[in-house]
């Protein structure tokens, strides 16, 4: 949780994040970045909030299919994959796919994707794990499928501010009614760094997803690092929140 400090930095990074509303990353950049190691985003265990908090987003539930958007080579996926889940990641940098199932000592096979050109789809062999290599943009339910649950660690916040709403709009289409997703935003002050990952306030959460399901935020964790002390910020936490979809 937060201590003292961190709460009082946050109402100062409440500052509008139109400093950031411009900035475009391509997805040469992201490939560049998996290409070049500077991938600091990537945790080699699995998320602490997702430990905490899996049960509220199985919700009594077993044998779901769990989407990843943005997956990078996330090891959530296998840990989910294991339990029984079936999940479903995409990723516009062939490379961090293949580290995924390299590290994690998973064969695979891989395959075009018909509709989507010059997508690959890489599949685990034991069937549980398919990951697309394509833009996010180019998926839907007719290609993927819908899905009971939805894991946003570093999705929503590395999106182009600018194309938010239609990230937004997509995910709805790919979600069963009576889903869960669990979205983990960060937060500090955008006037002293650009992003990604970009600032996204909880009152635009409200704006995204709230004609679609209830909000709840369930914690504020201090995740402030050297790393984040070098792009020259003070503060620096997570925020997850659960959203169920009523529709």
């Amino acid at each position: 949780m937060m201590d003292g400090s961190a709460g009082t930095s946050e109402v100062l990074g409440c500052s509008d994040a139109g400093s950031q509303k411009d900035r475009v990353v391509t997805a040469e950049e992201w490939r560049q970045k998996w290409a070049t190691g500077n991938t600091g985003f990537h945790k080699e265990q699995v998320h602490p909030l997702l430990q905490k908090y899996l049960d509220v987003l199985l919700n009594g539930r077993s044998g779901l299919r769990i989407f990843f958007p943005l997956c990078g080579k996330a090891v959530e996926m296998k840990w989910l994959a294991d339990m029984g889940h079936n999940v479903v990641g995409v990723e516009v940098s062939e490379q961090a796919l293949k580290e995924f199932f390299t590290e994690q000592s998973l064969p695979y096979c891989e395959e075009p994707v018909p509709e989507i050109s010059g997508a690959k789809k890489f599949q685990s062999a034991s069937g549980n794990i398919s990951l697309y290599c394509c833009s996010i943009y180019d998926l839907s339910s007719s290609i993927v499928g819908k899905f009971d649950g939805v894991w946003d660690r570093g999705a929503l916040v590395a999106v182009n501010p600018r194309d938010r709403q239609r990230y937004v709009s997509l995910m709805i289409t790919l979600l069963e009614k009576n889903s869960s997703y669990l979205l983990v935003t960060v937060a500090y002050d955008p006037n002293k760094h650009k992003g990604p990952p970009f600032y996204v306030p909880e009152s635009e959460i409200k704006t995204l997803f709230g004609n679609y399901c209830e909000i709840k935020c369930l914690q504020k964790r201090d995740d402030f690092s050297d790393r984040h002390r070098q792009w020259g910020l003070d503060y620096f936490l997570e925020v997850i929140y659960i959203l169920r979809f009523i529709s």
